[in-house]
């Protein structure tokens, strides 16, 4: 039904999925503090892009093959973990290494495109399953709802991104480390999420 509690839940979905995202956002913003505003857009854009549509692919999978979504649904939580602990894990290794041999030596590592786009599906792939609960919407609906969820996920990641940049100046030689470990705690929070959710 369109009506106000749709839009307002559509708005809650969004703010609920987009707090990994955030996350990262964070993290980035912390390991690259002169993020330019174009850098920062492509960032949130992507993150906005893949979790609005995560959930309209699953969506569209619980209307077409419930069965072979629901064997997917399984590996959700360890695919999330391998990536965001890949990324934080190079990050913190990174960071330690530069520490070790004086801040001062070690260059920040640019924020590279498929670093993003890896970013993007790690803190994007558990929203599939969102796809569960809006299976009743009609098609329209389902896509407004990604589209709020998208945009919800833009701000939130832009603020996420801009808070980073002000603390990464303060944390200047540690914020590579901060940066990664972040990553690597976002994966695991997804990963025991995903289990309960799938075995309680």
């Amino acid at each position: 039904m369109w009506d106000f509690d749709f839009f307002v839940n559509s708005i809650l979905l969004g703010l609920g999925l987009a707090m990994d995202a955030f996350s990262v956002s964070l993290a980035n913003g912390l390991n690259a503090p002169k993020m330019k505003t174009p850098k920062m857009l492509l960032v949130s854009g992507t993150f906005s892009i893949f979790q609005g549509l995560m959930p309209l692919i699953g969506w569209f999978l619980v209307h077409t093959v419930l069965v072979y979504f629901s064997i997917f649904e399984h590996f959700i939580p360890w695919i999330a973990l391998g990536l965001l602990g890949y990324i934080g894990g190079k990050m913190l290794s990174d960071g330690i290494k530069c520490n070790n041999q004086g801040g001062e030596s070690c260059k920040v590592k640019k924020l590279t495109f498929g670093a993003i786009l890896i970013q993007g599906v790690a803190t994007s792939i558990d929203a599939l399953s969102v796809g569960f609960t809006i299976s009743t919407y009609t098609p329209l609906m389902a896509v407004v709802c990604a589209l709020i969820i998208a945009f919800v996920t833009l701000i939130i990641c832009f603020i996420g991104i801009i808070l980073g940049k002000k603390f990464g100046t303060v944390f200047s030689g540690k914020a590579e480390i901060i940066g990664g470990g972040i990553l690597i705690v976002i994966g695991i929070e997804i990963f025991i999420k995903g289990l309960i959710g799938l075995y309680l």
